[in-house]
């Protein structure tokens, strides 16, 4: 069940990826230029939907299944000197939320702005920085936690 679960988790990531980068692409190619579509807001749902159903897999991984993460919560000071576990018990669970928030509150706020010009910035800003995140926290080949691109 682990194993499934990570496989899964991996390759759901390059799809938070692709998502994002189109929700904050087009957010910034309607900066100032075009009106508000059905499209744009398309991309943001779908953005949301592929970091949500990545939060949930990490949850059931976090607080279930992963076995790095509970040998972390025995022993959290030693973790916090280990950057293996350090990364998954704070940095990537952190960095993660950090950005599912911040995608939400661009979802919020592109729903709420009023000129069409402030939906696209709202997607650009919010969208942008949640996909920053998300690339800043995901364990890339290399890294002390370093994980493969493809779970095969």
């Amino acid at each position: 069940m682990y194993s499934a679960t990570v496989a899964l988790h991996s390759l759901i990531r390059w799809l938070v990826i692709l998502t994002g980068l189109a929700a904050a692409g087009r957010g910034v190619a309607g900066w100032n230029k075009r009106s508000w579509t059905s499209g744009d807001d398309r991309a943001g749902m779908l953005f949301i939907a592929a970091l949500d159903i990545q939060l949930l897999l990490g949850l059931l991984l976090y607080l279930v299944l992963s076995p790095t993460v509970s040998n972390a919560f025995r022993n959290i000071g030693a973790a916090m000197k280990d950057p293996l576990l350090r990364f998954f018990l704070v940095e990537h669970a952190v960095g993660m939320l950090i950005a599912i928030v911040l995608a939400h509150i661009g979802r919020v706020r592109t729903k709420k702005a009023a000129p069409e010009s402030s939906k696209h910035r709202a997607a650009a800003v919010f969208y942008g920085l949640a996909l920053l995140l998300v690339l800043l926290s995901i364990p890339w080949p290399g890294m002390p936690a370093g994980r493969p691109l493809w779970p095969w």
